[in-house]
């Protein structure tokens, strides 16, 4: 039998696909989905939980004149199967490949590049006005996950959709995860939703008792189906979304196709915003990954049959961090961790055991985060926040405004500093030297090595003021283990005094420019190699000194190049008149940096220490 999957080839094929073959066709794209990911990685446990929905939507779509946005994307995969996109799984989150999220350059069926959080129905109302606004007659969908309802910007969206007065369909796919489980008012008030059993049953047969009266009954009905003070209400507690000014249908089994076509058909048909509640379960089809969902969320390559194996014995500075947060906790009683939705990720499971009481994951609202952490500060605590630095990027303003004006002493650990790999342009740590060293009051620092972040800890969470502490993604760098000079503020490291050219690295650059020197060294040149440390305060009189010194003046960052430590450096150098030496900026450029393997994207980008020796070479 021909693989009914073989008969997908591009989009809206499905609507060709006889409805008693849609369920081995869900089996067959969750085959598909477990061969590839599994080869090159990925999200799995996500795209798994949302195969039978994701054929519902396209059954009810016309791609690409409809609109389908999803929230953070990485749940899009069986989307790009049915839009033609399953030869690119062969080369998924690969540099030159296919993304692993939702890119409008990749395909005019995706209609919004996202990455992040909550952001899915405000892009959604926004392509409605303009539908609305152009007089056209499209369709808008958003696809929303539970978890991303902890999210403000999703709260302040559905205020605005309440007033819309033509169609607007939001999908809730509740599978009660986000990538670890759900906290908060919302994750509780769904989950009501989800066990009350008996709503579905007894509004059929109060509906059914009402019509059987003679001649009246179905205006009764038909009333109290319109009512606001519906039979909805008797059964569901707080009616949250309804009170909001939004129509609300379910909840509905999300792996039942024909209950999701029937839901979405009768919401597009309706002149308002709607909200369709299907509840799925994360991972469906994968035994490994229904069990055990957090694990299965995003993957490196494995065995299908044994599953994801355990990972080398190399530490990760995530968990180097998670450690060291536990063991501050045990000796000063006013540390406490908070977190958005990323204990895991964060590398805070054990913290969490550990300090339950001190231990604070607000979900998906980083904004959030940054503000109770700062109210934990203003009353004597001393918080540690830890969100990866593309996540920090949407508090920005609760670093500047809550945080710094009144120089409160909270630590921001920022794990995922600089280029990660494959999750491209939205997840890349790029900008945070940037965006955090333009704030007043904030000292920013990276470290060279995993007992450098150690150090910077200590330091950080001592100091009185806010600090950030930037490190890398994946296996902490355990060399240059015997250089321990003590962390003072604004004071960087020499590692080795050379002649003639001066290396100075901010964080991860550091080994690369150890790297840099001994290659140097075979031609006959001893660079000098500084291990920056502090980005902000700058170490002003190393700098200036070191200006005085050395003919070429070479400074290291997997930062972009605007705003980073290289740019603040130069304009120190032009400022106090040093001149004389050649000046060099390894950073990254002004773009936003696609997915790829880090090593082949630094090689790409000019970070690599070959060709750093070779600029440095040609500037002799």
């Amino acid at each position: 039998m021909p693989n009914i999957l073989d008969k997908i080839e591009k989009a809206n094929d499905i609507k060709e696909i006889p409805a008693e073959e849609l369920e081995q066709l869900a089996w067959e794209i969750r085959r598909f989905l477990l061969e590839h990911v599994s080869r090159t990685g990925g999200h799995l446990a996500s795209n798994l939980g949302c195969v039978e929905l994701t054929i519902a939507l396209h059954l009810c779509l016309n791609f690409p004149e409809d609109r389908l946005v999803w929230d953070v994307g990485h749940q899009a995969y069986t989307h790009k199967i049915l839009t033609g996109r399953k030869e690119g799984f062969d080369t998924l989150r690969q540099y030159g490949g296919m993304s692993g999220f939702p890119k409008t350059k990749e395909s005019r069926c995706d209609a919004f590049v996202v990455g992040h959080s909550s952001t899915s129905i405000s892009a959604a109302l926004g392509m409605a006005a303009a539908r609305d606004i152009k007089g056209e007659k499209n369709k808008v969908f958003a696809v929303i996950g539970d978890g991303a309802l902890s999210g403000g910007m999703a709260y302040e969206a559905l205020n605005n959709a309440a007033r819309l007065k033509s169609n607007l369909v939001i999908v809730l796919n509740d599978n009660n995860m986000s990538i670890t489980e759900n906290v908060g008012g919302m994750a509780n008030y769904l989950a009501n939703i989800r066990t009350d059993e008996g709503y579905q049953h007894l509004k059929d047969g109060v509906e059914s008792a009402l019509r059987s009266v003679p001649k009246i009954g179905n205006k009764l009905a038909d009333k109290v189906k319109r009512s606001k003070d519906s039979i909805k209400r008797l059964v569901v507690p707080g009616m949250l979304f309804e009170d909001m000014g939004l129509t609300y249908l379910g909840p509905i089994d999300g792996h039942n196709i024909e209950q999701m076509v029937k839901a979405f058909q009768n919401a597009k048909r309706m002149n308002e915003a709607v909200i369709v509640h299907v509840v799925t379960k994360k991972g469906k089809g994968y035994v490994h990954a229904e069990r055990n969902p957090s694990v299965y969320h995003g993957v490196e390559p494995f065995e299908i049959k044994k599953g994801v194996g355990k990972k080398g014995k190399q530490e990760s500075y995530t968990k180097v961090f998670g450690d060291i947060c536990v063991k501050m906790a045990k000796d000063n009683s006013r540390i406490a961790v908070v977190c958005a939705a990323m204990p895991s990720g964060t590398g805070l499971m054990e913290y969490r055991k550990e300090f339950p009481q001190r231990f604070f994951d607000v979900g998906i609202a980083e904004e959030h985060a940054v503000t109770f952490a700062a109210g934990l500060a203003a009353s004597g605590m001393k918080p540690i926040v830890a969100i990866y630095s593309t996540f920090l990027q949407r508090a920005y303003d609760q670093i500047l405004h809550d945080v710094c004006i009144d120089k409160l002493p909270v630590t921001f650990a920022l794990d995922r500093g600089g280029l990660v790999g494959n999750d491209g342009e939205t997840h890349q740590g790029i900008f945070d030297l940037s965006y955090l060293s333009n704030i007043p009051n904030l000292v920013v620092m990276a470290p060279k090595n995993k007992a450098e972040l150690v150090d910077m800890m200590y330091f950080a969470v001592a100091y009185d003021g806010p600090a950030a502490v930037r490190y890398p993604r994946g296996a902490a760098y355990e060399g240059l283990s015997e250089f321990t000079e003590r962390i003072s503020l604004g004071k960087s490291e020499v590692l080795y005094k050379g002649s003639e050219i001066a290396l100075l690295a901010a964080g991860s650059m550091v080994e690369t420019a150890v790297q840099v020197q001994k290659k140097m060294e075979l031609d006959g040149v001893g660079p000098t190699v500084v291990n920056v440390r502090f980005i902000k305060p700058l170490d002003e009189e190393l700098l200036l000194s070191l200006a005085d010194s050395h003919r070429i003046f070479v400074t290291m960052e997997e930062n972009v190049k605007t705003g980073g430590f290289g740019q603040q450096a130069a304009e120190l150098l032009l400022k106090n008149g040093k001149t004389g030496a050649e000046f060099i900026n390894i950073s990254l450029p002004d773009v936003f940096v696609e997915q790829g393997d880090v090593e082949i994207l630094k090689k790409k980008l000019g970070l690599d220490a070959d060709s750093i020796v070779e600029r440095i070479l040609s500037r002799r």
